[in-house]
């Protein structure tokens, strides 16, 4: 699929980031867009951004959708197809996500759950609604975005990363199981998995509201507490700091990331967008990404040992 001038695309965890980016190149390119996101406000401002850069014609439709809700996953499409006047897709980017749940042992069952349910649980639900869609237009794509922590389970030595690795890992592999079940069953359909290493996104950020429906400034004891344990396992012990300051260092944190990555969300939407146009089923987004994948595919085993970390 080489042209997305008339095609409709659907984009999920389309408020910030890759997915925000996502849904503007395509509108700009003359592609019909429907996104959606949790947090309206980062919403809106994507609609705003992609209706003012899509060529005359070209529609763009915003939909409020928690894609771990299967019944909001399916009002969302039959949203799409009441406003696209359709009755298929050509392209789903699976991308919402969000960070949390890091230890299968000590975090709270609840937000491990819920990051389970949002990076694989909204794949599958968008994936049952939509890709029937797919099939039923002259050409489809689905790609799903998955991670570097989809091949590799961790974030550094002493960090645990179990929830949204375990779902990124769901999603590649359910993914590449994908590409010879739609070979058979619906050849003009096409599957690809991304993954990303470090890209400049508010995932960070965005994870925070999505949980626990407070922003850093709103965090309280308990949540401060857990942080600085957290921070001290990370090599940056905060004792003798007062709530407010490691407030500022936990929104440091996450500005730096956004910020401070090797990648834009803009550059790394356009590997993913080229990477469809070049029919490309593995997407590795980032010099990183592609550094670790040589790494850990030399020496799977000793992956989490510590000299790999020194490496």
């Amino acid at each position: 699929m080489n042209n997305f001038t008339g095609r409709l695309a659907v984009v999920t965890g389309a408020g910030t980031g890759m997915g925000r980016e996502l849904a503007l190149q395509l509108a700009t390119e003359g592609c019909h867009v429907a996104f959606c996101d949790v947090i309206v406000e980062n919403l809106r401002e994507t609609e705003h951004l992609c209706k003012e850069s899509a060529p005359e014609g070209t529609r763009v439709s915003a939909h409020e959708c928690d894609v771990a809700d299967e019944s909001q996953v399916l009002a969302f499409r039959d949203a799409v197809l009441e406003a696209h006047a359709t009755d298929h897709v050509n392209l789903l980017f699976n991308n919402a996500g969000v960070g949390g749940g890091a230890s299968f042992l000590n975090s709270e069952r609840e937000e491990w759950d819920r990051t389970f349910a949002i990076c694989w649980g909204g794949v599958y639900n968008c994936s049952r609604a939509f890709l029937p869609l797919l099939v039923a237009s002259d050409e489809g794509y689905i790609v799903n975005t998955s991670s570097v922590n989809g091949f590799w389970a961790s974030l550094g030595p002493g960090i645990p990363h179990t929830a949204y690795s375990a779902a990124k890992f769901a999603v590649k592999g359910f993914t590449e199981a994908l590409i010879t079940d739609l070979r058979v069953n619906a050849p003009h359909v096409k599957a690809a998995v991304v993954m990303p290493g470090h890209i400049g996104t508010s995932i960070a950020i965005n994870s925070r509201i999505i949980h626990a429906g407070r922003t850093i400034d709103d965090m309280t004891a308990d949540e401060l507490a857990q942080m600085r344990t957290q921070m001290a396992l990370m090599g940056r012990p905060v004792e003798g700091a007062s709530d407010d300051e490691v407030r500022a260092a936990i929104r440091q944190r996450a500005e730096e990331f956004r910020d401070n990555a090797p990648l834009t969300a803009a550059q790394a939407a356009t590997i993913i967008l080229d990477a469809v146009r070049n029919d490309e089923w593995r997407v590795l987004v980032g010099e990183d990404a592609k550094a670790m994948d040589e790494r850990v595919r030399a020496n799977p085993e000793g992956a989490y040992e510590m000299s790999f970390f020194g490496r």
